[in-house]
């Protein structure tokens, strides 16, 4: 059997791409419906303490305002920790909207008032008086870390440090070469340019149909069922485009707990979207404090490593990653230590976001690389390779595959590494000093069980639907490529529908694991449908296939014919008209193999190189150039996954200079809650970045030998960044963002 070559692996563009920028693209405050309410969210103005009171009487006086949703007045629901849980909740207790009179955070939403407009409702919002009982809060990690612990629950999904092996304070101690450092990663927000909104249409039979900015449709569905003690028939859950969620969307935010609560009380649609202030009272990737210790031979073989880490969480949940594990993953060491802790603070629970626990575990380790190859007078990819390792050491397991080796060579040769001088502030360009610096970069590469269906109808054309979800990274694309080739069609005749809870079971959009899940499904699905249509093109009067065996099948341009004799042939049409059916539907599935997962270990692999140019009198660093070489198994359409490489390079740009969530300890609030002083990377600041994907055959993680490109783009660059800064300048900055009063000061 074959198929239509030519699509997987080529660069296509985005079926979407003309939706979405002529605006014919719905996000989920953009879905109207009739006689719409909308909420206004009125959020908490301390960190710690209780309410003492609420006076609502002055907003529900104005005309128009049909409630004000409180602690004291709302339905009695969702009482128990369970029914409040999702699919990527962390140990602990579930936040609960207005649930009692305690203020667990600052920003908590602490009232909704909702009104026939959006106007009545925030103007109604601001006569609403909240007075507080105000108690001592902790937000600051140098003081809670003093009562760090280990978490007692595992988190599904994050494997713990492993344990310790060899001696590896001994092997420190007597370690001709080592250093030993402590690094610091800020607190930083998502801020995709899409707000959270839901709009919760409610049907005269009572049944919801919510429009919801999510990464996961079905999570979203089960989290309002459980909560409201709906069934799943009574709740469906849409969400075709999402405009940026980079991991804070995994999570049913808490505008979509109030909308639905006032939908389901005032038996009215509810439309309540957060404000950008607001968007920062969500979760966050947490600050991280780590020390790191190397210990190596004068020829930069390691002796000891020594990586210890803790983070933030909240008082209510025990978020966690793998911030450590990294560690004993990248380079061979007989003494290996790692350890990690939680210190709780007085915020809302961090959440994932892009490359959780890669981006900053990967930073510091990359960032002690560099030093220890100073100290030792190595070449920073020479000291990388003297260590390289072709196995998991931790669970003893062979990677699946690894071209980390190419991607050292390709992306130093594309960069120019020969020509660097090693020499700390022995470059320079006019009044500014240039640096070049390199890190490592890894990612896990994952799969998850997820379920497709595929149908054709006879007038040739082609639906595969699937629940997951595209957060901007060209899903809809790639399904689009995979099921085109599996089945023999143009890329025009297929449609794909996803972001539905009404559609085949997925789960959340994240992790990088959508591809290879979702693309295997649907290439399943398209898979079982070919069958079908073979023992309907077999089973014709006088079948030019009727001897045919399916191996002995090509499937291209809309008919099947044999491989060997393209005129003995039979249009899909005509096959499904012979069998008297209008359409041929197929389901499929896609999960890890157990087999494989047990003997083999997954990632995606990087190198990447900056650099910098610094102004030596101002301080003011400049990123002119990332080359970053990536072996990642298949590509499905170089065009999309380059995109995703370089939204994660320049995510790293601004954990590397800019992003930095400031929190006011005295108030317990993050300060700078918007665009202006909240800096993420624009156009100005970013100039070349050149993408290199490597190749590398992998045959045993799925069918494709896909490997997600999601997250692996932004881990290791602002290492490779911070490198490279210490090269123009000579100063070693191990607190991220590396801003310019570090630099001078």
């Amino acid at each position: 059997m074959q198929h239509t070559k030519g699509l997987i692996g080529t660069p296509q563009n985005r079926v979407d791409g003309r939706a979405k920028v002529t605006g014919q693209a719905k996000y989920a405050a953009e879905f109207d419906t009739p006689d719409l309410t909308y909420g206004i969210v009125i959020s908490s103005s301390i960190a710690k303490g209780r309410i003492a009171s609420i006076d609502a009487s002055a907003a529900l006086a104005v005309p128009g305002v049909l409630n004000v949703f409180t602690h004291e007045n709302r339905p009695r629901t969702a009482l128990l920790d369970r029914s409040f849980r999702d699919e990527v909740a962390p140990p602990g207790s579930p936040f609960r909207p207005l649930y009692d009179a305690e203020v667990k955070y600052s920003g908590q939403p602490v009232a909704l008032v909702v009104a026939e407009a959006f106007e009545i409702a925030a103007y109604a919002a601001s006569l609403v008086e909240v007075a507080y009982t105000v108690e001592t809060h902790m937000t600051d990690l140098d003081i809670s870390r003093r009562e760090a612990y280990l978490p007692p629950k595992k988190r599904s999904g994050v494997n713990p440090p492993p344990s310790p092996t060899g001696d590896p304070e001994g092997a420190y101690a007597q370690a001709p070469v080592k250093v030993q450092g402590e690094y610091r990663i800020a607190i930083e927000h998502h801020n995709p340019m899409e707000p959270f909104a839901s709009t919760v249409v409610y049907e005269q039979d009572g049944t919801l149909t919510i429009h919801d900015k999510t990464q996961g449709a079905q999570n979203s569905q089960g989290y309002v069922s459980n909560v409201f003690g709906l069934s799943k028939d009574q709740v469906r859950v849409i969400s075709p485009f999402v405009g940026g969620a980079f991991g804070v969307g995994l999570r049913p935010q808490y505008q979509l707990f109030l909308a639905v609560l006032a939908a389901l009380e005032l038996k009215r649609s509810v439309r309540v979207v957060l404000t950008r202030d607001q968007m920062f009272t969500l979760g966050y990737r947490p600050q991280a404090i780590q020390t790191i210790s190397l210990g190596a031979n004068p020829d930069g073989t390691l002796q000891s490593i020594i990586h210890d880490a803790v983070q933030v969480t909240s008082t209510f949940e025990d978020y966690q990653e793998s911030i450590v594990n990294w560690s004993n993953l990248l380079y061979h060491c007989d003494n290996v230590k790692l350890t990690y802790q939680l210190a709780q603070v007085d915020t809302y629970t961090p959440c994932d976001m892009r490359a959780p626990g890669a981006a900053t575990g990967v930073t510091a380790l990359e960032t002690a690389m560099d030093e220890l190859a100073y100290a030792a007078g190595i070449d920073p990819i020479a000291l990388r390779l003297k260590n390289y390792t072709e196995t998991d050491e931790p669970d003893k397991k062979s990677f699946s595959s690894k071209e980390l080796r190419a991607c050292y060579q390709l992306g130093a040769e594309r960069f120019g590494w020969s020509r660097r001088n090693p020499e700390p502030r022995s470059m320079r360009e006019g009044r500014e000093l240039v640096g070049w610096g390199m890190a490592t970069g890894v990612w896990e590469a994952m799969m998850a069980k997820t379920a497709a269906r595929a149908v054709l109808t006879r007038d040739g054309r082609l639906e595969v639907s699937c629940a997951t979800a595209d957060i901007g990274t060209g899903t809809y694309t790639i399904l689009t490529q995979i099921a085109a080739e599996t089945t023999g069609l143009r890329m025009e005749d297929v449609t794909t529908k996803i972001g539905d809870s009404s559609l085949p079971r997925s789960p959340v959009e994240g992790g990088s694991w959508t591809a290879a899940s979702a693309g295997t499904a649907v290439q399943t699905a398209c898979q079982s449908l070919r069958e079908q249509l073979f023992k309907l093109a077999r089973q014709m009067d006088a079948s030019p296939l009727a001897n045919a065996s399916f191996e002995q099948a090509t499937f291209a341009d809309g008919e099947i014919h044999l491989t060997n004799d393209a005129s003995a042939r039979v249009t899909f049409a005509a096959a499904m008209q012979a069998g008297g059916v209008e359409q041929v539907e197929a389901d499929g599935k896609s999960g890890p193999s157990l087999m494989d997962a047990a003997r083999y270990a997954g990632y995606t692999h990087s190198a990447i190189f900056a650099e910098v140019r610094v102004d030596e009198e101002l301080g003011i660093v400049r990123v002119t150039r990332i080359v970053n070489a990536v072996a990642a198994g298949t590509i499905l359409n170089p065009k999309t996954a380059r995109s995703q490489i370089m939204g994660g390079v320049v995510f790293g740009i601004g954990m590397a200079l800019e992003e930095e969530s400031m929190l006011d300890h005295n108030l317990g609030r993050f300060m700078n809650h918007n665009f202006g002083e909240y800096h993420v990377p624009v156009n100005a600041d970013i100039y070349d970045i050149d993408v290199i994907f490597v190749s590398e055959h992998e045959d045993k993680l799925n069918p494709m030998g896909i490997k997600g490109v999601g997250e692996i783009g932004i881990v290791g660059t602002a290492a490779a960044i911070g490198n490279a800064i210490y090269h123009a300048t000579g100063k070693r900055i191990r607190e991220y963002p590396i801003t310019l009063d570090k630099l001078l000061g």
